[in-house]
């Protein structure tokens, strides 16, 4: 292919040259006649070309008898109608020539010599040889490079996965120019954070399980034993009765433990998260607490903003209010107040008049089956309640805090690191 390219582009450069050369040379027999021309003919014979291509000319009457020129007789060409074509020079070579009438008893020939598209061949043929090699050079370079920048990027992906480092493990899943190994190591990483999540939470409700349901089917077995060994006649009503209210309370501590470990294992997950109207769902909470609040004697008033979009479960979202609120009649001072707000952001605060909460228990008290120094011995609980709140408020990427300060106490409920509120 490149080899018919390069003769046809030699072919008709030649033709190109020899209809210039002939234009020439008829301007000038027009401007200075014959003997200038004959001159200008012979001048040009004279020179040595540097291509190494010749030029041939024949002057010659009509009847084609030479004039003045290099060739000798007058080939097949019509110079009437500026025939052109390839004629023979000498044994040698051949040329492409063009013949035409410049009056009407003279008509001029004139032939280049076709160039030699061998030399022209090998020296494309050397340079494409060259470019071949520094292509191809060039390639593998590359290739050794991105392969090595490949199995660098690959190796510290594999090195972060062994070792499970976390903060490495949250910059793969969140890369700064992703492509298709940042996606892949981003989806792996994201599912190890899942199991490990999933794998803590399994651990941590086995280990309070086996921990704190002991104690309960301890005491349930101790009372059952006892209603067996009553004496004839006597009612073990008393005894099965207790017996049933440990049981409700194990069946209690254990959907508390399941719920905790459900909100832990799905932290961060939207799935099944919708937009909530919060300000709707603390209303019609506050509002069934309301008649409660006047059986146990309490003030309770709530000022609640209007419009408090939140994204999450609206089940889930409820518990945690009514955790709070159950927490503040729980330890409410007698005749005292519990006081509602909520703001944009979100922000939840739920406050009563309760002994507080010492400072060195402010984070104690979110902890599972913990109860305060300060909680009066006839309070009953099993000191889960906080624990789920904090559970599924971190669940939706809330936090929950109780203020600082002395006397009463305050629970916040408000957005972390800007999340959640819509």
């Amino acid at each position: 292919m490149t080899d018919q390219t390069i003769r046809e582009t030699l072919a008709a450069s030649t033709r190109e040259s020899v209809d210039v050369d002939l234009t020439g040379l008829v301007d000038i027999y027009s401007s200075g006649g014959q003997a200038e021309l004959e001159r200008r003919i012979d001048d040009r014979l004279a020179m040595i070309p540097t291509d190494g291509v010749r030029a041939h000319y024949l002057l010659a009457d009509r009847s084609g008898n030479r004039i003045t020129g290099d060739l000798g007789k007058w080939p097949d060409l019509d110079p009437a109608v500026s025939e052109t074509g390839d004629i023979a020079i000498g044994n040698r070579s051949e040329a492409f020539a063009r013949a035409t009438l410049i009056s009407d008893e003279l008509q001029l020939l004139v032939a280049h010599e076709l160039p030699q598209s061998s030399f022209l061949l090998a020296r494309v043929g050397l340079v494409f040889l060259f470019g071949g090699t520094v292509f191809v050079g060039c390639t593998a370079l590359f290739a050794q490079i991105a392969s090595a920048r490949v199995r660098d990027r690959v190796g510290r992906v594999s090195d972060a996965f062994r070792r499970h480092d976390e903060p490495e493990l949250d910059q793969l899943a969140a890369p700064a120019k992703p492509d298709e190994i940042d996606q892949i190591a981003s989806q792996a990483s994201q599912a190890v954070k899942r199991a490990r999540q999933l794998t803590q939470a399994y651990r941590e409700m086995s280990e309070q399980i086996a921990h704190e349901i002991r104690t309960p089917l301890m005491h349930l077995d101790s009372r059952i034993v006892k209603a067996i060994a009553k004496r004839p006649g006597a009612s073990p009503t008393a005894d099965l009765v207790e017996a049933r209210a440990d049981i409700k309370r194990l069946v209690t501590t254990l959907e508390a433990l399941l719920d905790i470990a459900s909100s832990k294992a799905n932290r961060g997950d939207p799935t099944g998260m919708s937009a909530v109207n919060f300000s709707s769902t603390v209303k019609h909470i506050c509002e069934l607490y309301q008649d409660s609040a006047e059986d146990a004697g309490y003030r309770f008033d709530w000022n609640l903003a209007e419009g408090v979009i939140v994204q999450g479960d609206e089940a889930q979202l409820g518990r945690i209010v009514t955790n709070l609120l159950d927490n503040a009649f729980k330890y409410n001072a007698p005749g005292g107040t519990i006081h509602v707000s909520l703001e944009s952001g979100p922000r939840l605060s739920v406050t009563d008049d309760g002994p507080g909460v010492p400072e060195a228990e402010r984070e104690w008290i979110f902890e599972r089956f913990y109860r305060g120094k300060t909680a009066a011995s006839d309070i009953q609980g099993s000191g889960m309640g906080l624990a789920l709140a904090r559970a599924i408020a971190e669940r939706h990427g809330l936090s929950l805090s109780l203020s600082e300060g002395d006397g009463s106490a305050q629970f916040v409920l408000s957005a972390s690191n800007g999340q959640c509120g819509v």
